[in-house]
């Protein structure tokens, strides 16, 4: 029987040039401490941004009766490594959203079904239409208290996940390259956003720390971003016409163990050490298969972010919009992705 194994070279992480051929790139973002942080700007560009009143925007700082009362009980709660609950509304591909819900409080949102209230802006939307209307800035200050944070967009930042200041909200966008419009959008409070630290940070202050979880919340964690990969990869494969795929249990445990011993070999590579490459981890899993991929990943801040990360990688994309492919095993450990497609 005739075995195909596709490749999808590199390893590609939170910063750096998200594009095919870079076998490394380093995933942590700049942080420096006590740097000095000019006045914040008042461009008066910035008058293009209008008042939010509707959608995902609005549901930052409501507490969580008001959206059982609006949007019903999540279909799942996933726990995150940031103190907050997502809660998964997954009534179908083009209604998907999330919530993160910390202290009763919606503090983030996150929407990419193509239907979801993302206003001011839409699912779709073309790259031109928001850049022609609306002023970016390469830079975000916020203050808290005593304490002033910058966060610095890279050139890369600017044209594949901008953040923008709404005022009393930001707003990260999640562009793809490859056809010039919007992907997603994450919504997000103050305390949110510098919990993350999803771009480079100069701060003078107190420096904004997330508690370190035990071992079984974060098992908890990696479950729920694994859930969450699996389905956001289906709503990408939804938009281009393609089959969903179908959970493969064996895979995601062979695609677990890979990017559990990622975790200790930094330099991430698609040939385990121990274990051999994929075609041999495949088999030692009992995976049944006629053709397989398979996408790495590390230091994202979740599910995600890592999706886009490797929606806007040719290499990862054209392994995620294979219309071979029918099945996909996810695996997550501490910030360490894998993703193991195969065709029955």
């Amino acid at each position: 029987m005739l075995i195909i194994i596709f490749f999808v070279i590199g390893i590609y992480l939170n910063i750096g040039d998200e594009d095919e051929g870079n076998p490394l790139i380093d995933g942590n973002k700049g942080v420096n401490p006590n740097g000095h942080i000019n006045e914040r700007s008042t461009s008066s560009e910035k008058e293009g941004v209008t008042e939010v009143t509707e959608g995902l925007a609005v549901t930052i700082g409501k507490n969580s009766k008001e959206i059982e009362r609006e949007y019903g009980k999540p279909d799942r709660i996933d726990l995150s490594a940031y103190g907050y609950e997502w809660w998964v509304y997954k009534k179908d591909y083009n209604n998907y959203f999330q919530l993160a819900v910390e202290n009763e409080k919606v503090v983030s949102a996150y929407g990419i079904g193509d239907e979801v209230n993302v206003a001011p802006f839409k699912i779709g939307q073309s790259i031109d239409a928001i850049y022609s209307s609306l002023y970016v800035e390469p830079t975000v200050d916020i203050e808290v208290g005593h304490s002033s944070y910058r966060f610095e967009l890279s050139e890369e930042d600017m044209n594949m996940r901008p953040l923008i200041d709404l005022g009393n909200i930001n707003v990260q966008l999640y562009l793809d390259k490859f056809t010039g419009t919007v992907s997603s959008i994450r919504f997000l409070n103050d305390s949110a956003l510098l919990k993350q630290k999803p771009y480079e940070l100069t701060y003078h202050g107190e420096f904004v720390t997330v508690k370190d979880l035990s071992d079984e919340d974060m098992a908890k964690v990696d479950d729920g971003n694994e859930q969450q990969i699996f389905d956001i990869t289906n709503i990408m494969r939804s938009r281009f016409d393609l089959k969903p795929l179908e959970w493969d249990a064996a895979a995601a445990e062979v695609a677990y163990l890979h990017s559990r011993e990622m975790k200790d070999t930094p330099e991430g590579t698609h040939v385990s050490e121990t274990k051999g490459d994929l075609e041999k981890r495949l088999d030692a899993g009992h995976v049944e298969y006629r053709a397989a991929g398979e996408n790495i990943a590390a230091k994202y801040v979740d599910a995600a972010a890592v999706m886009e990360g490797w929606l806007n990688s040719k290499g990862h994309r054209d392994a995620m919009l294979n219309e071979e492919f029918t099945g996909l095993g996810v695996g997550v450990y501490k910030k360490y992705y894998t993703q193991n497609f195969i065709k029955r």
